[in-house]
């Protein structure tokens, strides 16, 4: 079935499996994967952004995406598609990218290198590294710069 042209979601070239991250240490836990093979630059997904009420604390929940570019960040929203399901990993290492539209609510996922069908799709989280929900992910993410810290 092809995608009605207005539509502001499409998600048609991802699904969402267990995670090849996942394992009895880490939990079991979701993943994007692709269900075509991508080119670098391609548009892999694109979506819309619900911002949730004033005051909600998204430090407390890694389910939800930051969605401004202020310091603290005030505003959080619930992603559409198959985005919720992107894992993270370190920067530089990313297999996609997310362009956010804030003023629009919107955002596309584009693939920066080529990718096979059937690869996990991979994106670095802006807020990593100062989410309080993320702290342990962070430290996971990048425990080999701590190990070569401390062999130094």
């Amino acid at each position: 079935m092809e995608n009605h042209p207005e539509t502001k979601i499409d998600c048609s070239k991802v699904y969402v499996k267990q995670s090849s991250f996942s394992n009895a240490e880490t939990g079991m836990f979701d993943g994007a994967f692709a269900a075509v093979a991508f080119k670098e630059g391609d548009l892999i997904e694109k979506g819309v952004m619900r911002r949730l009420p004033d005051g909600f604390d998204g430090n407390t929940c890694p389910y939800i995406f930051t969605w401004s570019d202020e310091r603290p960040n005030k505003v959080w929203g619930m992603g559409s598609g198959c985005a919720p399901f992107y894992n993270t990993c370190k920067e530089g290492t990313a297999n996609t990218r997310m362009v956010r539209y804030f003023d629009e609510d919107r955002f596309e996922i584009f693939a920066t290198r080529d990718i096979a069908k059937d690869e996990e799709l991979l994106h670095t989280y802006i807020s990593l590294k100062w989410r309080t929900c993320f702290q342990e992910l962070n430290d996971i993410v990048h425990a080999d710069e701590e190990k070569k810290t401390n062999e130094a």
